[in-house]
């Protein structure tokens, strides 16, 4: 695609969100993505065309995946398409016994029996991906998130904005975890979706890496060092190249020279769009920040260990906004002059920036205010179940937040 066809640097956004369907009364996961779809369009697809936002589905069947029909130009009232389009699919599914459930990971699904494949449209990509890998685990069907994809013009603005994300990509889940219980289990984990997602590609570690990409020079460097050593890996497993494509690739931000665009994935998802769309907000806010060298220069952004990184992502994904960051050299990239800060805190200095630069939605306020005063989603799902809860109440909390997503609003327990 040529350069002038594309979107530059924060002129588009696009927000892709996964939700869980499930049975109304059990919440037990429902495999009828198929179905939905077919309802909705009127005939069996993959992706539904709903005017602002597409339906479509993902690996799994009991996910639907909700998109920005392509780029918008400001995320200014993107959640409340959102919101119309989860309306549309609780009333069809409703009639059907079953609702839409939100958060990062069903809190008691069964991998072995209760992930079904997609098995139509383009099911040999799933196929290949399940010969290769056996996608009958969490990091595969019990993993939904937020995505925000940030479009480049040429080779500058890609690694421009590629170090800004590098560098955000490590605090996201202290402001987002929202997957404290797997397997029926409260965990002190914050985010295990982020832990079962970091391997799930263990037998070709490098489809997945260390989860934060490595630095780049630009777009030449990102195909030898990321895209073709992959490829590479993959080939005695996939001698067809049927996952020969750039999306196999499964770091927390992947490069789509399709739509010349970043995909950042590690991002859990929240309780309703209004939250989602707030963190998308802020986190789009902060990267640009960075990219226009606002509080440190982006050559010593750009730069940033890799190893650093990594370890600061493993202690976000587990204690979440609690996390204190002791990294003066880290702060002062984001123009915090102390020794060290919580996370929290540094997430509501960065919102406070933000607002005071005009480049926060006021609608963004609310749940981000929500965040800074009771903590991440995971924390207040912890907070509202007992340690050791039955199915009973896992079950009470988990119809809380569908309820939530229903009305639009956050959950506080």
């Amino acid at each position: 695609m040529a350069d002038r066809d594309t979107l530059g640097l924060f002129e588009g956004y696009g927000i892709e969100i996964e939700y869980m369907i499930v049975d109304a009364a059990s919440l037990d996961p429902a495999p009828v993505c198929d179905w939905l779809l077919t309802e909705a369009a009127g005939e069996l697809t993959d992706e539904y065309d709903n005017g602002a936002i597409a339906w479509n589905n993902e690996l799994a069947m009991h996910v639907v995946e909700f998109k920005t029909n392509g780029p918008v130009p400001s995320l200014d009232g993107v959640a409340g398409h959102f919101q119309a389009n989860v309306a549309r699919a609780g009333e069809i599914l409703a009639g059907r016994g079953l609702r839409l459930l939100p958060g990062a990971m069903h809190p008691w699904l069964e991998p072995a029996t209760d992930i079904r494949l997609w098995p139509h449209g383009q099911r040999d990509i799933y196929q290949a991906f399940d010969r290769i890998f056996d996608c009958r685990g969490h990091g595969w069907g019990n993993l939904q998130s937020m995505q925000i994809n940030l479009p480049f013009r040429g080779d500058r603005e890609f690694a421009a904005l590629h170090a800004g994300v590098r560098l955000v990509l490590a605090l996201l889940p202290g402001i987002a975890a929202s997957s404290p219980v797997i397997d029926g289990f409260v965990t002190e984990r914050r985010d295990n979706r982020l832990r079962v997602y970091r391997s799930n590609c263990a037998r070709v570690p490098s489809v997945t890496g260390q989860v934060v990409p490595e630095p780049v020079a630009g777009m030449g460097d990102y195909h030898e060092r990321i895209l073709e050593r992959i490829y590479g890996d993959l080939a005695p497993l996939d001698p067809d190249g049927v996952l020969r494509h750039e999306w196999v690739n499964a770091r927390g931000a992947i490069a789509r020279f399709d739509r010349m665009a970043i995909e950042i994935r590690v991002i859990d998802s929240q309780e309703c769009p209004a939250a989602d769309l707030a963190i998308a907000d802020l986190a789009a806010g902060v990267i640009r920040a960075l990219v226009e060298e606002t509080w440190a220069p982006l050559a010593t952004i750009a730069a940033w260990p890799q190893d650093d990184l990594v370890r600061l992502l493993a202690l976000t994904e587990e204690r979440a906004e609690s996390l204190e960051i002791a990294d003066s050299r880290f702060l002062r990239c984001f123009g915090y002059d102390g020794s060290s800060e919580t996370v929290s805190h540094l997430w509501g200095r960065l919102a406070e920036d933000l607002s005071a630069r005009g480049w926060l939605l006021p609608e963004s306020e609310e749940p981000l205010e929500l965040y800074l005063r009771h903590g991440t989603l995971a924390s207040r799902i912890r907070r509202a179940l007992p340690p050791e809860p039955g199915r009973n109440e896992l079950r009470e909390v988990y119809r809380q937040l569908a309820d939530c997503l229903d009305a639009g609003h956050g959950f506080v327990p």
